[in-house]
């Protein structure tokens, strides 16, 4: 099967269904496994008066793992694909366009993903899994999801028994203007011992305020803005104006904000279970040794 997936978490996916060989197209934003250099990508950053290239991804909101992208219909027809992975609607290349774009060219399948949820997350890996003939791999790489995620869990109520609190934790999917959390994020939160005070699941990151930041007065920031890596959110933070009452936010007393990897946070896929472990090692370091992911987050205070 020729499978073209225009959307990373998708890629992140079938790769990890042991597919990776049966990928001939990948979107300008796939960049996870690293092994996927020579593949066609059929998709690139729109070129014009609001689009202007930058090295760096916008600091405001990017929306989701996608971004502002317009797909290669010559790039993707010359692909062949059997099977196109694309988002059900919004910004970007979503279910209807792709259609129209191979209608008469083969006919491929085309399947739309557009998650809100970790259990939905979860669908979407058999919803793959089914469409590649593949549906014991995919239960199989759930089951191993699943035991991952139960045990951060369970782990994380022990530790609250023993005494550790929640934590009070806004997690910002943007910088300027701040956007709150949602869909799987919040749910991230409270998996791995938190309590996210913005953002709400099952809902779309919201644009939200500085001011409403100090009003929860959260003892964690979590800079993760969509779209980017941790070093180039690192990069576009220091870039970021804060507001004059910065330093009265509980967190940033505290020497607690941290800068992490956004991709473990806002891209669907089977790291959303890293980005759980590495929640729980940033609230509760001496209860959770090195469960993150190596060098996927880092305090703004040293």
């Amino acid at each position: 099967m020729r499978i073209v997936s225009l959307l990373p978490s998708a890629t992140e996916i079938i790769c990890a269904l042991g597919l990776r060989e049966q990928l001939v197209g990948i979107s300008h934003r796939c960049d996870y496994p690293p092994e996927l250099d020579d593949l066609a990508v059929v998709t690139r950053v729109p070129v014009g008066p609001s689009h202007a290239e930058e090295t760096l991804p916008a600091v405001g909101p990017v929306a989701d793992e996608i971004g502002p992208t317009e797909l290669d219909v010559a790039s993707l027809l010359a692909c062949a694909p059997d099977l196109i992975v694309v988002r059900d609607s919004g910004p970007g290349p979503h279910f209807q366009l792709v259609r129209e774009a191979v209608a008469g060219h083969g006919e491929p399948e085309i399947i739309a993903l557009d998650p809100v949820s970790i259990e939905g997350i979860f669908h979407a890996i058999t919803t793959v899994g089914a469409m590649v003939e593949m549906e014991d791999d995919a239960i199989e790489l759930l089951e191993a999801l699943r035991e991952d995620l139960g045990e951060i869990e369970q782990h994380a109520l022990v530790r609250q028994d023993e005494g550790v609190a929640r934590r009070r934790v806004v997690v910002l999917e943007g910088f300027d203007p701040p956007i709150a959390s949602g869909r799987w994020v919040p749910e991230q939160v409270r998996r791995a011992g938190g309590w996210e005070l913005l953002g709400a699941e099952g809902q779309a990151p919201a644009q939200t305020t500085w001011e409403a930041v100090l009003d929860v007065d959260p003892e964690m920031l979590l800079l993760a803005p969509a779209g980017m890596t941790l070093a180039d959110a690192q990069i576009a933070w220091a870039k970021v104006e804060k507001p004059e009452f910065w330093h009265d936010i509980a967190a940033v007393r505290r020497g607690q904000v941290f800068i992490v990897d956004p991709d473990l946070l806002c891209r669907p896929g089977p790291r959303v279970v890293d980005g759980v472990a590495m929640l729980a090692e940033i609230f509760d370091p001496e209860g959770f040794i090195e469960t993150s992911p190596p060098a996927s987050w880092t305090p703004l205070f040293e």
